[in-house]
């Protein structure tokens, strides 16, 4: 326990990362400061978000600068303490990045329960994508009983969350996945209408699916999908708009006509809500329920979930790609320290 591997960006993608945007190195650990922890890395998290954050563009959150170690989310185990909070053996939610060891803050980390779940949980169902499906549902989304949700990238972790709370509200769920294996999954976590965006025929399944239309239109991937479910949207209809995945890689804007016109037309005689969020507006106000409610809902088995463990931090940058073409089942997790 004398050096850290890590990943640094060594220069900014053009289109999709590839191996030459990341920098593998290793340094000799350090002891914590006063009010820190020694963490060593047991799951780190990958999510979308994280290809914004390798450009420069201006966003809601500042751009990993060249050299740093990339950003995301980790569960660790405490090494060693500077703090009354923590005790070595602890276990604890933070923001390590892609490396074996960090040095945190006490004050900016949440401890993990092992009881509730797999600690794997707290980057998922129980973690910022259970949490971003919560917020946006049922704040900006608001379904009511009988209403129609649909949601696009329902197999992954924010949308199969979205889906599941559609349905303890009493809500109809539609989920859009790609491919016969997610569609299946959605099927076997009680989806009320399963589609494949992947099929030639999946404009049309859609709206035959939907007669009634869609009140919410949970929004993940934009692209196609998005231009299907845009004539079915009710008045009155909420969109709210978590991410557009499909879009991340993207150099230029895709070709044909400027459907501009279109959308705003459409927002304009639907009445139509288009609401774009990132979830940490409503942390501090929903926080607590969420991990009240989400507990609960596992407990009961009204929330499932699936993860996507992968293995080994060197192969970070290949698995991150795979996650932004949907080659992901669940969501997905790197096993850093922890034995899979």
């Amino acid at each position: 326990m004398t050096t850290n591997h890590r990943i640094r960006l060594n220069s900014r993608p053009v289109g999709a990362p590839t191996a030459e945007n990341f920098l593998f190195d290793e340094v000799p650990l350090e002891a914590p400061g006063e009010g820190q922890v020694l963490l060593r890395t047991l799951y780190l998290s990958l999510d979308p978000y994280m290809r914004g954050r390798m450009s420069d563009a201006k966003s809601y959150a500042k751009p990993v600068e060249i050299g740093e170690v990339m950003v995301g989310a980790t569960v660790s185990e405490v090494i060693e303490s500077n703090s009354a909070d923590f005790d070595p053996g602890d276990i604890v939610l933070g923001y390590g990045g892609w490396q074996e060891y960090s040095i945190e803050y006490a004050s900016q980390l949440r401890r993990v329960d092992p009881e509730i779940a797999p600690v794997s949980t707290a980057l998922g169902v129980l973690g910022m994508p259970g949490f971003t499906a919560y917020a946006g549902l049922l704040e900006i989304g608001m379904p009511k009983p009988g209403e129609t949700v649909a949601v696009a990238a329902a197999s992954g972790p924010v949308g199969s969350v979205v889906g599941q709370i559609a349905n303890i509200v009493g809500a109809t769920s539609v989920g859009i996945a790609g491919g016969p294996a997610k569609v299946n999954h959605l099927k076997e976590l009680g989806f009320d209408i399963v589609l494949d965006h992947r099929s030639p025929t999946f404009k049309e399944d859609l709206a035959e699916a939907v007669p009634q239309g869609i009140d919410v239109y949970f929004e993940n991937v934009g692209g196609k999908v998005f231009e299907a479910v845009l004539p079915l949207l009710n008045t009155f209809a909420r969109v709210p708009v978590c991410g557009l995945v499909s879009s991340y890689n993207l150099t230029e804007l895709p070709p044909g006509p400027d459907r501009t016109g279109l959308l705003m037309s459409t927002i304009l005689r639907r009445s139509l809500t288009v609401r774009g969020f990132i979830q940490t507006e409503f942390v501090d106000r929903l926080g607590e329920k969420f991990m009240d409610d989400m507990s609960t809902w596992i407990q009961e088995g009204k929330i499932r979930y699936r993860e996507d463990i992968r293995t080994g931090l060197d192969r970070a940058p290949e698995y991150f790609n795979e996650l932004l073409t949907g080659g992901n089942f669940g969501k997905m997790v790197v096993a850093v320290g922890a034995q899979e």
